[in-house]
């Protein structure tokens, strides 16, 4: 350990105890209006990792020499970051949203069920596992927005918003195993070891559908008597007043959807798609509503700063991970995905030579189960706070709130990978 990972290790600690002290801080903004844009700031979660980024790149400059500081940072890749930020904003264009709507308001339409309550159902069970085929951070995305007006709204109990949260996250992290390369931390090890969407489905993707669903009835059933009819638009009048979409404009956005998730791994080719995209949304604007740019370049600050404050943990975590036995490595996975992302853990645990067919399913099942318990645990997370805290206390998502609120789901999820 030399003094660099050292500093990197300390402002990393720094960076969780300010994740979990976020909400404090946007107390404080209202308790002292004169800093009040200083705290607001300071409590934007979407911000803490991005702050303490430049922190670690300032003191590597201070004790290594600027060209050194510069050296690592451009040595990162930011192809994650830029992508959940392009995906982001084109799964939660208007025509996206509109057909995803209209599509799951017809299923609803067609079972015995209260229509609210089916939506809600949907929005928990079947988004998140079409992640496995538009990706997680789309599905985050769209379920985020989908929820926000029934779910996460004043009147319904704090405690309930987290358990929702809490189903949210952990449902869309394990949601995306169905597939090879839509959840992160399995796509970093799925060239490696040789796993293709047909071994995920049938050793990772049936037991996560069967903790998906478990997750989102119980979520709403303890939701049930909160939600509301006119929310669900059961009259089937449309649902933006603006004019309605061509099926021609709808079908060149889920083309547009389609490039950046097959091109995810391209960084180049996937923002001049975006580049096109944002040409397209301008010229037909009678049919967009305001792009959720803010909220996606907030989120990609984010990732940024914990894949540079991520990139100084390796000398630390590799040997936790390459020491543990099977089971003990599953549970020790989860536990640090939640002070770390699954994604960087996953990393690490495939350039370990020799690791066993059973530590690698474990490694993996760990990470995704515990994909929820934070905001920092898998990378759709902060997608989903920015989208949502504006329906918490103080516009403001407590950590504590959320890790209490993915208890529950995440013990139901790693059950269900352990038997």
């Amino acid at each position: 350990m030399n003094t660099i990972q050292l500093i990197g290790a300390t402002l990393f600690g720094l960076a969780l105890v300010h994740t979990f002290a976020a909400k404090s801080f946007e107390v404080l903004s209202h308790r002292h209006p004169r800093h009040a844009g200083l705290f607001h700031l300071l409590g934007e979660v979407e911000v803490v990792f991005g702050f303490w980024a430049f922190i670690l790149i300032i003191a590597m400059a201070l004790v290594s020499g600027s060209e050194s500081a510069i050296t690592y940072a451009e040595s990162r890749q930011y192809t994650e970051p830029l992508f959940v930020f392009v995906v982001m904003v084109v799964a939660a264009s208007r025509p996206v949203l509109d057909i995803v709507q209209r599509l799951l308001l017809a299923i609803a339409k067609i079972t015995p069920l209260r229509t609210e309550l089916v939506l809600v159902w949907l929005g928990m069970a079947l988004v998140p596992l079409t992640g496995s085929l538009i990706t997680e951070p789309a599905a985050m995305t769209l379920a985020a927005l989908m929820l926000a007006p029934q779910v996460f709204r004043p009147g319904i109990p704090e405690p309930l918003k987290y358990a929702a949260l809490g189903v949210l996250f952990v449902n869309v992290s394990i949601g995306g195993t169905l597939t090879a390369y839509a959840a992160p931390p399995v796509l970093m090890v799925a060239t490696t070891w040789n796993w293709d969407s047909a071994f995920m489905a049938s050793h990772f993707g049936w037991k996560a559908a069967i903790a998906v669903l478990i997750n989102a009835t119980a979520i709403s059933f303890a939701l049930r008597r909160h939600l509301r009819p006119e929310a669900s638009n059961d009259s089937g009048a449309p649902l933006n007043p603006k004019p309605a979409i061509p099926l021609t404009v709808a079908a060149i956005h889920l083309a547009f959807l389609a490039a950046v998730v097959v091109l995810g791994h391209h960084t180049v080719l996937f923002m001049g798609v975006f580049m096109l995209f944002l040409g397209f949304t301008t010229a037909y604007q009678r049919y967009q509503n305001p792009l959720i740019v803010k909220e996606g370049l907030l989120v990609g600050f984010f990732l940024a700063g914990l894949v540079v404050l991520g990139g100084m943990q390796q000398w630390w975590l590799q040997p936790i991970v390459s020491s543990l036995p099977p089971v003990a490595l599953f549970f020790s996975a989860l536990g640090l995905t939640a002070i770390t992302d699954n994604a960087a853990l996953t990393y690490l645990g495939s350039l370990i030579e020799g690791i066993s067919a059973q530590s690698q399913y474990m490694l993996v099942a760990g990470a995704v189960a515990g994909g929820g318990l934070t905001v920092i645990a898998n990378a759709p997370n902060p997608a989903g706070v920015s989208l949502l805290r504006r329906g918490f206390q103080d516009e403001s998502i407590s950590a504590v709130g959320l890790l209490l609120g993915a208890l529950a789901p995440t013990a139901v999820a790693a059950i269900a990978f352990l038997l």
